[in-house]
């Protein structure tokens, strides 16, 4: 096979573009503008608006601080809600996916002033999901005298933590919780519904049960089975990094997958979604041995390989107005490669119908610049916020 020079390659395609002989490259369409420039950043991994009418934004730091934005997106100073930087969250610089990595507010939160984090501990290394309360004299300070743990789950590796909280429709804490980390399902987690690793989970933060810190939902796929954990809604996922419900209630979770594809999956209770029988749709080579005879497998609505990016971050389906053609559209990126995109589902057909890239942020000289979407957010007008985990915020605009 032969191999082509890349440097010298890309010099002859772009003086040939220069002579005129090869069309430009079409424009975008969209664009990525900084916002909060005025702001020093550090790993920003979620931004939630909490049901109260206040109309603050919380950005979360995965290491370890929660702000509150300023009302002036000028402006060039947050306030700090909650602050962990002095818990042990992370073992070593350089495995990176430890850390404080979501929140939630309580559906009523302005009566009761709860919220719930999720992050990482260390010895023994576990992910700690925890209900709080903002104190009663300062609505932009949590109090951590009230915190209260609701659940651990244990972590053999560094990797594969997700962290991902959303309350659903119906009122209860959704959880996305990663396979345990390294590579392979080595611990073989994601299929054990006796494991709480590679699931996406939901609980009653509302009661207790038992010696649980929470009750289960009587509709849990697994309520009430001996042998498996009754926390179960989903199983057979790898890293979820993204789970959003849309108008519809339709359940979008993106999974980080491995060697070759990543994917966005519509969950269902009690669905299972391959992991690590599949990446994607594909059969995964490295398992040998049969599935389960009763696994039912569902299909991800959409794939994409590691030529397109390596690591997917999910986002939501956008209602603003400022972006009128992608109303209606899943708007989602990739975490290595910087590209962001809008997706068509086809809610009957069950399937995506179009996949449009928007944005392709690039390279500087150095090798250094690219957006790396950690996470999609909607601000206050409903319009599409990138969290560069490099510390920046971005808003897509036309």
């Amino acid at each position: 096979m032969m191999k082509y020079n890349a440097p010298l390659l890309c010099t002859v395609t772009a003086a040939v573009a220069a002579m005129g002989l090869m069309p430009a490259a079409p424009a975008q369409a969209y664009d990525l503008k900084p916002v909060y420039e005025n702001l020093k950043l550090e790993r920003p991994v979620s931004l939630v608006i909490p049901p109260d009418g206040s109309s603050r934004q919380f950005l979360v730091q995965q290491r370890g601080k929660i702000l509150i934005l300023p009302k002036d997106e000028a402006g060039s100073e947050a306030k700090t809600f909650l602050d962990f930087t002095d818990r042990k969250m992370e073992a070593k610089d350089g495995q990176f996916e430890e850390g404080l990595l979501g929140l939630a507010f309580h559906p009523q939160f302005k009566e009761n002033r709860k919220f719930y984090v999720y992050y990482s501990q260390q010895d023994m290394k576990r992910s700690v999901i925890s209900e709080i309360q903002v104190t009663a004299e300062d609505p932009d300070k949590a109090d951590l005298s009230t915190e209260r743990i609701l659940l651990e789950i244990p972590q053999p590796f560094w990797n594969h933590n997700s962290g991902n909280l959303l309350f659903g429709p119906e009122g209860y804490l959704y959880i996305g919780s990663g396979d345990g980390g390294k590579r392979d399902d080595i611990t073989r987690t994601a299929q054990n519904t006796f494991s709480l690793n590679g699931k996406i989970l939901r609980i009653d933060v509302n009661t207790k049960q038992g010696s649980r810190q929470y009750g289960i939902p009587q509709d849990n796929p697994y309520a009430g089975q001996v042998g498996s954990r009754e926390e179960v809604y989903a199983l057979g996922l790898r890293n979820p990094w993204g789970i959003h419900f849309d108008e519809a209630g339709n359940f979008w979770v993106a999974d980080v997958g491995q060697d070759i594809w990543e994917e966005i999956n519509i969950v269902e209770k009690g669905g299972n979604y391959g992991w690590s029988f599949r990446e994607g749709a594909r059969p995964f080579p490295i398992r040998t041995d049969a599935p389960p005879q009763d696994a039912k497998f569902i299909e991800p609505i959409h794939e994409y390989s590691h030529v397109d990016g390596i690591s997917i971050t999910g986002g939501f389906v956008y209602r603003g107005k400022a972006l009128s053609k992608l109303i209606g559209k899943y708007v989602y990126g990739d975490w290595g490669s910087g590209r962001i995109w809008a997706l068509k589902y086809d809610a009957d057909a069950k399937k995506a119908v179009d996949n449009e890239k928007l944005i392709e942020t690039e390279l500087d000289a150095k090798g250094k610049g690219r957006v790396q979407p950690a996470a999609f957010a909607e601000d206050l007008n409903g319009e599409v916020l990138v969290l560069d985990w490099n510390g920046k915020l971005f808003r897509i605009v036309e």
